[in-house]
């Protein structure tokens, strides 16, 4: 029989503290972020390639959106089971070498198939390396050792745009193959530094798909205001772009609002975390949610590419993902021994289920144009306030109270 041994009893422990494992896997974290973002900023120039309408569109990004989502839980609860190292490190190398290879696709559906296999390595990344870089078992600080893992994923999603749009304009649509090249480098050298232990786990816990019955409780609240929050980013990564185009404004330029809005998302995700650990959490997310809507209208309202335009972007995407560490660590803490399921279903099937939503967006859009697609589909940021006034998230309000080891 195998025994979970926690890290604090051996000698190992001390060179791999929660700080130090959480910067590992924020790097990986940015790596795997950086590739999913290619996609966004290049639909204009391959909706030109392959003769694609804003339907189409919103099809590829939902399309990778579930595929780097809907599996989220499943593969959550296997790392909760099997161990997490294996699958933080391959997961952004599968994402990695398949979105790199978008500018090769010949063909819509082919280009479906690579989204769905970069998406899918996404999909195995994220529940264990969340749950390891947070560790919410030991306490106090969980919020913000989220928000550094959540920190290095903005900043690989802000710089995305601008490598993909960089490397494509000096060697072309199908050389963005070669952005594959760094993440094989980086897995290798920091597979060595996580840790192989296996993760603490309790036996008793609801299997993965029995799980889905506490979505009537405080998970579920967690879980609306995360698919909520999720559509309205992709509706802004989607719409943005096009509107850009059709305003007669530059590929690069449309990649600089991308940035500007997930750079923002950066800062966002460590103002959230520092929150978490200090503030009504339940006031925090009433708040940051209530607050989204007018920001990611006005984005959308004053004219594309204008001083305005970009200054409401920022102020979006900063709204937009300060919302995830506590929902993250909320999450966490209503099961700690099934940390990577429960991060699985507030990230990964909430951010399938905004995907999802993109679709009636997107044909919204071939209908009303992007811009006004955009402004209609903008105050359903509102849905996720509701969800956040929900009474069952009032035990939930605050860290709860952990006794601190002696080191």
């Amino acid at each position: 029989m195998r025994f979970f041994v926690p890290p604090r009893a051996t000698g190992r422990a001390r060179l791999h503290p929660s700080l130090a494992i959480a910067l590992a896997v924020a790097a990986l974290h940015g790596a795997n972020d950086a590739y999913a973002a290619f996609l966004h900023p290049l639909l204009p120039r391959i909706m030109d390639k392959l003769e694609l309408s804003i339907a189409d569109a919103a099809v590829l990004t939902a399309t990778l959106g579930i595929a780097a989502s809907l599996a989220q839980p499943v593969l959550g609860h296997l790392s909760d089971r099997k161990g997490r190292r294996l699958m933080i490190v391959l997961g952004p190398i599968v994402s990695g070498v398949f979105l790199s290879m978008i500018g090769l696709a010949p063909s819509f559906g082919i280009l479906l198939g690579l989204l769905v296999l970069g998406g899918l390595g996404g999909a195995a990344f994220h529940p264990p390396a969340v749950a390891l870089a947070a560790r919410v078992t030991e306490g106090k600080g969980s919020g913000m050792r989220h928000a550094v893992f959540s920190f290095g994923g903005a900043v690989g999603y802000a710089a995305g745009p601008l490598i993909a749009v960089g490397l494509v304009m000096g060697v072309g649509l199908e050389g963005l193959w070669m952005a594959a090249i760094p993440v094989l480098l980086l897995g290798g050298a920091l597979y060595r530094i996580l840790p192989n232990a296996l993760p603490e786990t309790d036996p008793d816990a609801a299997p993965t798909l029995g799980v889905l019955a506490l979505l009537a409780g405080p998970l579920g609240l967690l879980f609306g205001i995360s698919a909520v929050s999720a559509f309205i980013q992709r509706l802004f990564l989607t719409m943005e772009p096009i509107v850009m185009a059709e305003a007669g404004r530059s590929e690069v330029t449309g990649a600089v609002a991308l940035s500007l809005y997930l750079g923002a998302q950066a800062l966002g995700t460590l103002s959230g975390g520092y929150l978490t650990d200090r503030v009504d959490r339940r006031q925090l997310l009433v708040g940051l949610t209530l607050l989204a809507f007018p920001a990611h209208f006005l984005a959308f309202w004053f004219p594309a590419g204008s001083a305005a335009s970009l200054l409401f972007a920022i102020v979006a995407g900063f709204l937009n993902m300060a919302v995830l560490p506590p929902i993250v660590v909320i999450a966490q803490e209503i099961a700690p021994g099934r940390a990577g399921r429960n991060s699985g279903i507030v990230m990964g099937l909430a951010w399938a289920t905004g995907s999802i939503a993109m679709l009636a967006a997107g044909a919204m859009g071939n209908v009303l144009g992007a811009r006004a697609a955009a402004l209609v589909a903008s105050p359903l940021a509102l849905l996720g306030t509701v969800f956040a006034l929900g009474g069952g998230l009032d035990r939930h309000r605050r860290p709860p109270e952990t006794t601190r080891s002696s080191s």
